[in-house]
This record gives structure tokens, sequence and C-alpha cells, in this order.
């Protein structure tokens, strides 16, 4: 491939909790190719550097020739849930050291009176009270000692604390205190890292600012190796192209910003998955649809509507209760609104006290993994049982560069739940692949159910390693009138980080009613924010005449304790807005709720500015990778059905030769490299334009 042709091309690397995949993709020809390969969870890097290189040799296009490298992790959130960041102090106005703690009024269980609260990343004794007050129009109360911050900093420096979070009241009115006092910190002690809440998250509410301010200087250091030794490794491969890293909200970010507010990857890795989603319903005419992304680790969800996945700008991570809200510690950041649960071919099976058969969320993982990767794996998982079930080739697993061992998994599925049930083996392996599918298809239905939408309504866009071997009977469960697997399922999610595009939020806290606002202030804080985020972009590499906004305000009737997020007007704001602004504030209430609020007025509490450069556009040249002709099925072999009380012979075909139009009827088995489609009897597939894979009642 000449130097011209190299220029051109582009790759997305996603590090999953069981595998990391990648996507090269050539944007003059839209060729591409794939790859996948475990995952080394004691230095997620080693794999980046590994699959590059295989896929760069499949591709025939050296890491040296790529333009753009796009990468997503979870590094972030596995650092949080796992508690392996830095030790953290957190200094906070006197009075104030226990907001993180104390939280909101709320409790997620109501009448348990045994509830397990989530515990602060800050233990008590590493949490100061700082003789300091800003009011909050802005005004000092109490001045702010510095030489009390750097007696302090000194004291914590000696005793080993590693990083500081400063989050003093009504710094987000008011920053000039928060930064004196992490000008006062790096004087005296310039190895510890510092965090000021009125840069991370410049926010009302004094307990989701605290914690998110935290939580962002807990896994910074984490970060900033990790960056560091990707980096080097890239460098060792030659590539010089622009390394950019996703955003929870689904835009990207350079590694310099991504190591300042590391919290902005919380969910790094699954944003990519819904935008890939979201891509692929859009061109091929269904826009509204739901995503479910389901690797070796977790399965999620995400209601994507107009082809757009939702933002939400509140988000809770190391829940005590899934599906509760309130249970987990506050993270405000924007982020692609989905349901995250512990569901995923590593997630592991057993028999509870009860005698009841019970799957995650507890994953095996990349190491040692299922019993069936001859790791060391010695517990049942859903790989194993759909091995079992005879959904998986144990010699064509990612296209047989991985043999599975069968009889591990027969042994640790009869010795571990079979036998302690006293079933059948093949009914164990069943009912571990329908206790996770009701698992997951309850957290959907709950999801999709709060957004106020009708699963009945979506069709199941299914991607992942997992995905469509898991698709067709959640489909069912959901009442969903389809099941949609595209072709390259197993690595989806890579292609959502190439349809990105470069893009940072910014919020400032302005509680104000809409009516008698003071426009020119309120045209001053936006216009100040989209300069900043111009600036930004711009020392990207984005031109200045790319930079694209969009302006919303988060808006509430006054009284409530809760506001929604409203787009604003995209022209200067003035005294003919109010009418629009209600207007769109009421609209989306009842869009939301189904009615309106009470007669009162409304009021502003946040503005928030998207700034954004030109969106990607990916074209994958896919009739070049899949063959012209119609194959018949390359060979067939016993899969359970229950529908059949057993075992049939089944068609297996190669999703490579199916050519668009073709129709199968189930039950079949369709395989590709990186996953498999299981379809169900009564149920007809066909492959429409864009070689999606459309499984629908029949």
């Amino acid at each position: 491939m000449d130097s011209r042709q190299q220029k051109r091309c582009r790759a997305g690397v996603d590090v999953g909790g069981t595998f990391t995949d990648v996507i090269f993709v050539n944007d003059e020809t839209g060729r591409f190719c794939v790859g996948k390969t475990l995952t080394t969870p004691s230095n997620p890097s080693e794999a980046i550097e590994a699959i590059l290189r295989e896929a760069s040799q499949k591709a025939d296009v050296p890491v040296e020739g790529l333009q753009t490298l796009v990468h997503g992790t979870t590094l972030v959130t596995n650092a949080l849930i796992e508690r392996k960041g830095d030790r953290t102090a957190l200094l906070a106005t006197k009075g104030f050291r226990d907001a993180i703690e104390i939280g909101r009024e709320s409790r997620y269980d109501l009448y348990d009176l045994m509830i397990d609260l989530p515990r602060p990343l800050v233990p008590r004794y590493l949490r100061f009270d700082v003789p300091q007050r800003t009011l909050a129009d802005g005004s000092s109360l109490d001045p702010l000692d510095t030489g009390y911050i750097e007696m302090l900093a000194r004291e914590l420096a000696a005793s080993g604390v590693e990083a500081v979070a400063i989050c003093f009241l009504h710094s987000f009115v008011n920053p000039s205190d928060e930064r004196a006092a992490r000008d006062a910190v790096r004087r005296v002690a310039p190895g510890l890292r510092v965090s000021i809440s009125s840069e991370v998250s410049p926010e009302i509410r004094e307990f989701e600012r605290g914690s998110t301010t935290i939580a962002n200087v807990y896994v910074q250091a984490r970060v900033e190796r990790y960056l560091s030794d990707l980096q080097a490794r890239l460098q060792r491969l030659s590539f010089c192209g622009t390394f950019l890293l996703m955003l929870s909200n689904g835009g990207l970010a350079t590694p310099n910003t991504a190591a300042n507010f590391p919290i902005r990857l919380l969910e790094s890795g699954p944003a990519a998955g819904a935008l890939a989603a979201a891509n692929y319903g859009a061109a091929c005419g269904r826009p509204d649809l739901v995503s479910f992304d389901m690797g070796g680790t977790t399965a999620k969800f995400c209601v994507i509507d107009n082809g757009e996945p939702p933002i939400a700008h509140d988000f809770e991570f190391d829940r005590m209760c899934r599906f509760k809200k309130g249970s987990g510690l506050a993270a405000r950041i924007s982020a692609i609104e989905m349901v995250e649960i512990g569901a995923g071919g590593g997630s592991i099976a057993r028999v509870d006290s009860l005698g009841l058969l019970k799957v995650g969320p507890d994953s095996a993982g990349a190491d040692p993994g299922p019993a069936c990767y001859g790791r060391g794996g010695s517990e049942p998982t859903v790989t194993d049982a759909d091995l079992v079930l005879g959904y998986l080739d144990p010699n064509f697993f990612l296209g047989g560069q991985m043999k599975l061992d069968l009889d591990a998994s027969r042994r640790v599925i009869h010795d571990r739940i079979a036998t302690k049930l006293d079933i059948p083996l093949e009914k164990a392996a069943w009912g571990i692949h329908r206790v996770v599918n009701e698992n997951m298809a309850n957290a959907a239905r709950v999801h999709i159910l709060e957004r106020g939408k009708d699963p009945r309504r979506y069709p199941l866009f299914a991607f992942g390693g997992a995905g469509p071997v898991h698709g067709f009977r959640i489909s069912q469960a959901l009442g969903s009138p389809a099941f949609i697997a595209p072709l390259g399922a197993g690595v989806m999610s890579t292609i959502g980080f190439l349809v990105a595009p470069l893009a940072f939020d910014f919020t400032r806290s302005w509680r104000a009613p809409l009516a008698g606002l003071d426009w020119q202030r309120a045209n001053g804080l936006l216009d100040k924010m989209e300069a900043e985020g111009r600036a930004l972009l711009e020392a990207s590499g984005v031109p200045s005449h790319d930079v694209r906004f969009r302006r919303e305000a988060d808006m509430r009737y006054i009284g409530q304790g809760y506001e929604i997020p409203v787009r604003l007007p995209d022209e200067k704001l003035g005294d003919n807005c109010p009418s629009k602004i209600s207007a769109s504030f009421e609209g989306t209430y009842r869009r939301l709720f189904g009615r309106l609020g009470p007669p009162v007025a409304i009021e502003i509490i946040n503005w928030r500015v998207l700034c954004s450069g030109p969106k990607p556009k990916v074209h994958l040249d896919i009739c070049s990778q899949t063959d012209a002709e119609v194959h018949p099925p390359k060979c067939a072999r016993r899969a359970y059905f229950p529908e059949f009380d057993g075992f049939v012979e089944t068609p297996v075909f190669d999703r490579y030769g199916l050519a668009r139009g073709v129709s199968i009827d189930g039950p079949a088995v369709i395989e590709e490299r990186e996953s498999t489609v299981i379809m169900g009897p009564v149920s007809r597939g066909r492959v429409d334009e864009h070689w999606n894979l459309i499984v629908e009642p029949r």
C-alpha cells in the first residue's frame, strides 16, 4: 500500500474486561480489518501493542502509517470499583468535610434498617476542615488561611498522602479560594497531585461536586502512568499520527486533557458501543432501537432515539445495588445514558445457599477466564454453558485462533451446578443461559421503561462477542419487533471510536428565574464557555470554522428539587427568547413525565455548552469482505433448544458467505470470526443491504 493510502487509515482500539478489540479502516477505499485478543489485566497496554501489530500485518498497513488512533478503556471504572487509586485527602470548608459521606437525605432502600451505604474514597481521618467560607453570591465571609494550607500540605506529604482534592463551599461561583489553596499545596508539596472542584465540576450541589473531584484525583496517577506506557509502546511501533481517547459523553479528547480530567473517561469503552449502534441504526433506516453490547464481563443497554444516544449529566459508580439510584458514589459528569450490569461471557454461575441458580456479577475475566479457555479457570461461566449447548464451535472460537476445551466446560458445569441441583448436564447449561438472559432482559426493561418508552417498539441491536449469542432470547423476553446483528458484531464498539468527533463540554451554575432573566449575563456566560471550548479544540487541531456548539440549560419549576436538560436556541439570547425556552422546557417535561407540572414559574440552574469538531464519517467496503455467492450451510451440529426439549441437528452458516437479500429460517447458527448469531425456532433472518442480519418472528 502506498504512503498516500496509509495516511488515510485510522484505527480504533477497545479494551474490555476480557477481550481487546481493534479495527483498521482505510477511509479512501473503505477496506477494513478487525482483530480480537485476550486483555492483559495487569497491563492493558500489552494487549493493545500485540493486537496493533497483528492487525497491521493483516491490513498490510504499518502502525506508523496510521493517521489516527482512537482508544477507549475501562481503566478508570476498574480502578474506582477495585479501590486501586492514590491515597487521597480532602480539603473542605470548615464544617463540611463529612458532606461526601452524609450524601443526600434519600435512601435507596427506605425500609432496610441495615442498608449498606457506599463507602467514600477518602476515609474520615483524611478529610480536613479548612477555615474558609464563601457565600452563595461569591463574596467572602471568612478569608482563606494559606499558611494553614501549607502546614497541612507538608504533614500530608510526610504521612504518605499522594493526592489532594479541594472542594470549598460555593466555589462554582467564586473559585479564587480553591485556586489559592491549590497554589499553596504545590508550593510546599509539589509531589502531591491536586484537583479543585471549580475546574473538575463547577456546578451547584456540594456532595456531587466533592465526590467527582475526589474520584478525579484518586485515579489521576494511574491514568497518567497508563497513558505514558501506552504512548511509549506506540512510539516503539513508530506511530506518529494523532492519538485520542473516548470520553464518557461520546466525544474525543487528547491524552493531555484526559490525564487532567480522567473522571471523564469513566464510561469511555461503553460509550463507543452506543455510538456505533446509533450510527448503524441511522444508516439502515432504524433510528430508534435498543443498543445491546455483551462482552466477556458486562452487558450494556442504551435506548437510541432519532439516531442519537441520550446524554445524562449525573452518574453513579460502584453501586451497592445495581438497579437502585443512590446506592453508588456520585460523579457529576456528562455521559451517554445506559445501564450496565455484570453479565458477560465470563460471568460465573453458582448455586446459592437456598439452592437457587445465580449468574454473575462476578466474572472470570480474561485471567483465568472460563474453564474452556484452558488457562486455569475452575468456575462454570456463561461461555462454558454456551459451549455445552452447542452454540459455540470449540474449533472456531476467534476464527480458530483459540481452541476451547469442551470437556472442561462439561466437567465444571456437572460438578458445580448439575450435581448440586440434581438435574442433567444440558438442563444445567440451559439454566445458566436462561438466567443470564433474564438478568439482562430485566435490566433492559427497567432502563427502557424509566425513559417512558415501550420495549415492544424498539428493535434490539446486538453486538459484542456474546451479544448475538443471547440477542434472540432477550428480544423475545422484551417483545422486541426484531433482533439485529451487524456484520463484525464482535468488534462493533471499535467503529464507535471512528465516528466520534473531538468534543468537550462545559458547565456553569447560575440560578436565575426565566422571567426577567439578565440576558447580558447569560450571553456572557455562554460566550465564555464557547471561547474556552474553541481554544481547547483549536489546540487539538480542529480549525476554528469547524467548531460547533450545542447549548443546553438544566431547568425546573421553582420549588422542585431536581431539574431536566433543555436545549437552548443557538442565536444570541434576548427578550424574545423566554417563550421559546419555556416551550422547549414544557415539551421535554411532557415527553419525560407524560404531563406538565404545576402552574408555577420556571428557573434555570445550570448552563451547558458542548463544543465539538466535525463528526468523522466511516464508509466500510463490506462487499469486498464477503463472497458474492450464497453458500449453503457449511455444516450442521447438535444445539440445544427448549422448544424441542433437547438437542437437534442445526444448520451452521458462514456469516461471510451470506449475500444481501438472503433469508434463513431458524433454528440456525451463523458464525463469524469474532461472534456467533443464534436463531431460535419460529424465526426468520434476512440480510439487508448493509449486511445486517435482521431476525424477526416467523
